[in-house]
């Protein structure tokens, strides 16, 4: 019984449940945070330091490129925390069925993007 295997997968053609995508953008979410702690805590430690280094980093992150960076890191916190607490519930026992997952996944990316969108008003 010699079954033909695929040559090649197309990735481009596979579509992933809505609750795995929800799972691996937790984890791109985890490792943009991770990869952000070194800035952050930068920041954090100039802000700190001095009053002038204070008015320096006040006035960089008034540019459109820090605004925007500082979105996306924010952005990276409130998504792992939404799909975070999604997690917690379902170690509990909450949502664990196919169809309670799918529909907690979906709300975890309309929270998200409600949340986004708020952010987004409230940085600019």
């Amino acid at each position: 019984m010699n079954k033909p295997r695929p040559v090649y997968l197309d990735l481009s053609k596979i579509r992933m449940p809505v609750m795995a995508v929800v799972s691996i953008l937790h984890r791109i979410s985890g490792v943009v945070l991770f990869l952000a702690i070194p800035y952050i805590l930068y920041i954090w430690n100039q802000s700190l330091a001095t009053a002038s280094t204070y008015d320096e980093i006040h006035n960089a992150l008034q540019s459109c490129w820090t605004r925007g960076l500082v979105y996306l890191i924010l952005l990276a916190l409130l998504y792992h925390w939404v799909a975070g607490i999604r997690h917690l519930l379902m170690d509990m026992g909450v949502g664990e069925e196919k169809i309670s997952g799918r529909r907690g996944a979906r709300i975890v990316l309309v929270v998200v993007v409600l949340l986004a969108m708020g952010l987004g008003v409230w940085l600019w």
